[in-house]
């Protein structure tokens, strides 16, 4: 027997919130690379959001901010799912319904500098308060964070193509 479309908008994105509470927890006892593991934990909400919708990728990156907040030992991988990775798939669809690439880059710099100053903030807050010569370092950090932000960007809209044209009508 086959569920129908509303209980399979629900399932679903629940399932791909739990595998992304797994892929952050991963990240969180990674050695090393834990920007690259929580960055795979934010292709299960863009995944929320191809399938069911923005309201089920939003609800998707709650429920795992939420439960990785709880469950997750290293606070700093849920705050970096909670405040870049795991929110900007849904930031990504609603700027790209503008269709004028010049603004949509600009907006997507915009939040990825917001979420970096808000990382860069708490990071500050609770470590490098002692180190004072962190901040000669923290424009060069910017810079090469935005050139890096706009690879990702750009291999996350290949990877949703990919998907579109290869596990979306999978599953559907």
């Amino acid at each position: 027997m086959r569920p129908n479309g509303s209980a399979r908008k629900i399932a679903y994105p629940a399932l791909l919130g739990a595998l992304s509470l797994v892929v952050v927890y991963l990240g969180s006892i990674t050695p090393t690379g834990s920007w690259g593991v929580v960055a795979v934990a934010g292709l299960m909400p863009c995944a929320a959001v191809i399938s069911a919708g923005l309201p089920a990728g939003f609800l998707c990156w709650a429920g795992v901010s939420i439960l990785a907040f709880l469950m997750v030992p290293d606070k700093f991988c849920v705050l970096l799912y909670g405040v870049l990775f795991g929110l900007y798939p849904m930031v990504k669809a609603l700027i790209e319904r503008l269709r004028r690439r010049p603004v949509e880059y600009l907006l997507k710099l915009v939040f990825f500098n917001a979420a970096l100053t808000v990382l860069y903030l708490v990071m500050r807050a609770a470590v490098l308060a002692s180190l004072p010569q962190a901040l000669s370092v923290v424009w060069a950090l910017y810079g090469a964070g935005n050139v890096v932000f706009l690879l990702y960007d750009y291999g996350l809209s290949k990877l949703i193509g990919a998907y579109l044209a290869r596990i979306h009508r999978a599953v559907r």
